[in-house]
């Protein structure tokens, strides 16, 4: 695979090719992260700074604190991203930021010091749409090629994208209302589970009872979700116990929660499989950790379906999938006055 882009300076041609080495940087909500990846496959270095702690106490992101805390890490994770590598600027083929979707200010970080590389350096600025990161997440380590079927779900987003090629991506279905991230930290927070609260629930899960409560299911139709009535019945399982003074029984409307949700998310992509003929199903996006989403959408390699999803430590944000992205998808920003956006374009 080869590209040709010319550096900010001149019309001089730079070749992105299987050794071409990105760097990348990431900071579009609470992770400072810079990567340095070759071929768009192999991750040379990795460094992500996390705010989990520093956010914790607020029970959510702040946004001017997360962009204050990118400033303060920024350097430091492209140094150490450079010092992993055994690199300098000179050796990268070209720059990489996350220019959107995400919180404004904590782009705006990012997506500077990645243009900043460029210019220092006259190499390539190439932006990035962070959910098509999230998707190319897949591609390390691996052999992946389109066409398939994803599944992207995160915090912010849950879709169903029907990916043909590096250069044409049709989403097919997505959320009216919550995605499942957000669900799953609303109803976190109904039981009282601290932030974030969707990792705790699913631990609760795995040693509850799937079965012990018939949440609904989404009646959408086609491959649309709706989490926000699975949102209200679990509110008044909820209040069933408590307006009794009754103990909650945690782990089984935890399990019975996540039941509900996994079933919504196989039965869509299934149905996406036999539709487009397509063989290859891809699970991508922070949420792709959970445990029952991610058993359920590798059982479908039972029925002749190839599986993909990324190691853990690329599910959640991090600037790997974003070199990748650069590398791969054509559908990139690469004029440097791109400027940074809240929501999907």
């Amino acid at each position: 695979m080869n590209k040709v882009k010319n550096t900010l300076f001149s019309n001089k041609p730079v070749t992105i090719d299987n050794n071409a080495l990105i760097m990348a940087i990431e900071s579009s909500c609470d992770e400072t992260a810079c990567a340095v990846v070759k071929g768009g496959r192999e991750v040379l270095s990795n460094v992500v700074a996390s705010q989990i702690k520093i956010h914790e106490e607020y029970g959510g992101v702040i946004p001017e604190i997360a962009a204050r805390e990118h400033l303060e890490a920024i350097n430091v994770v492209i140094d150490e991203a450079f010092k992993q590598a055994g690199v300098n600027g000179d050796n990268i083929s070209a720059f990489a930021g996350t220019v959107g979707p995400g919180l404004v200010g904590c782009l705006l970080v990012g997506m500077n010091a990645a243009k900043s590389l460029a210019l220092a350096y006259d190499k390539p600025f190439i932006g990035v749409n962070h959910l098509n990161a999230h998707l190319a997440a897949n591609f390390i380590d691996t052999d992946l090629k389109p066409p398939f079927v994803a599944l992207l779900v995160s915090g912010g987003h849950t879709q169903i994208i029907k990916v043909n090629s590096y250069s044409d991506m049709q989403i097919i279905g997505e959320t009216i209302d919550d995605a499942v991230g957000e669900a799953y930290d609303k109803v976190a927070r109904l039981i009282g589970l601290p932030y974030p609260g969707g990792p705790k629930l699913d631990k609760l899960a795995q040693v509850g009872n799937p079965f012990a409560f018939k949440l609904p299911e989404s009646k959408v139709g086609g491959y649309d979700f709706s989490f926000s009535g699975l949102k209200t019945a679990s509110l008044r399982l909820v209040k069933s116990f408590t307006d009794k003074d009754l103990p909650l029984p945690l782990e089984d409307i935890c399990a019975s929660f996540q039941e509900c949700v996994s079933s919504t998310l196989y039965k869509k992509v299934k149905h996406a499989l036999e539709e487009t003929g397509y063989t290859q199903v891809v699970l991508a996006g922070g949420v792709a950790a959970n445990s029952e989403i991610r058993k359920k959408i590798f059982s479908l390699k039972d029925i002749g379906y190839s599986v993909y999803a990324p190691q853990m430590k690329y599910c959640t944000d991090n600037a790997s999938m974003v070199a990748s992205a650069a590398f791969f998808f054509e559908n990139t920003f690469d004029n440097i006055d791109v400027e940074v956006f809240s929501r999907v374009k």
